[in-house]
């Protein structure tokens, strides 16, 4: 059976005892069943793991023993930041899931002229917490021990007219180049994700004024979820760690 590794919001230390927090106890406790004795692997987003073995486990609450810490880094060399233009319900969760397995670094989601999502502040912080717990839980899935982080929605302008230093990327479905035209080496790349309706024409001459290049995927148009995760995918294999 795989030890199950589970995400802790504050510093560890080997040979210390500590209490998991409440969504993780509930996790452990209740979800596996697991009880005193039993192994866990937990990480803190430093790049460590660290060996646990239940020390106390009760309906409301699971304490742990830390042993030894290990380094252990996951990441691609490719820093990839993904501004992806909001969808609706459970494709933006499920774009936001697979590009943390695929090593994604930060996501800002996006406001457009054609975006599907208009929530309250109140209502779209609470989506952005649930985005994040989304994030934790496919680092605990997938073995990545850097926590990415969701960033607050923001207009598509905004996020485009930030300073980076990185390639920045416009999926098009009539650009002239795709990604295995790009001259190596790249390092860092904010890739642009659009809405379904895909950006208007005004977006589309804004994100080139900010030095976005257009880039094409391929002759068949695709949905908003599936050009995030196959853009992610090749340039992983361009330019990251995906064989």
């Amino acid at each position: 059976m795989r030890i199950p590794r589970i995400w802790h919001p504050e510093p560890l230390k080997p040979g210390t005892e500590v209490l998991l927090s409440d969504e993780a106890a509930h996790h452990v406790g209740r979800v596996l069943r697991m009880s005193t004795g039993q192994a866990l692997t937990l990480f803190d987003g430093s790049n460590l793991t660290f060996a646990a073995s239940i020390v106390q486990a009760d309906k409301k609450s699971v304490k742990v023993s830390l042993a030894e810490a290990t380094l252990d880094d996951r990441e691609s060399p490719l820093h990839l930041h993904l501004g992806q233009v909001m969808s609706r319900g459970e494709k933006m969760e499920f774009t936001i899931q697979k590009s943390i397995e695929l090593g994604v670094n930060a996501i800002t989601p996006l406001y457009s002229a054609r975006c599907g999502v208009k929530l309250d502040a109140e209502r779209m912080a609470k989506k952005v917490q649930q985005w994040q717990k989304i994030v934790i839980a496919a680092c605990e899935q997938c073995g990545r021990n850097r926590v990415p982080t969701v960033r607050e929605p923001v207009p598509l302008e905004t996020w485009c007219a930030e300073a980076d230093d990185g390639l920045k990327l416009n999926l098009h479905p009539r650009a002239s180049q795709s990604i295995n035209t790009l001259p190596q080496p790249v390092s860092r790349v904010r890739l642009l994700i659009g809405p379904e309706g895909g950006l208007s024409a005004e977006e589309i001459a804004m994100t080139a004024h900010h030095g976005f290049t257009d880039i094409l995927l391929g002759p068949r148009v695709l949905r908003t979820e599936t050009t995030a995760l196959t853009a992610i995918t090749a340039l992983q294999v361009r330019f990251g760690d995906l064989g």
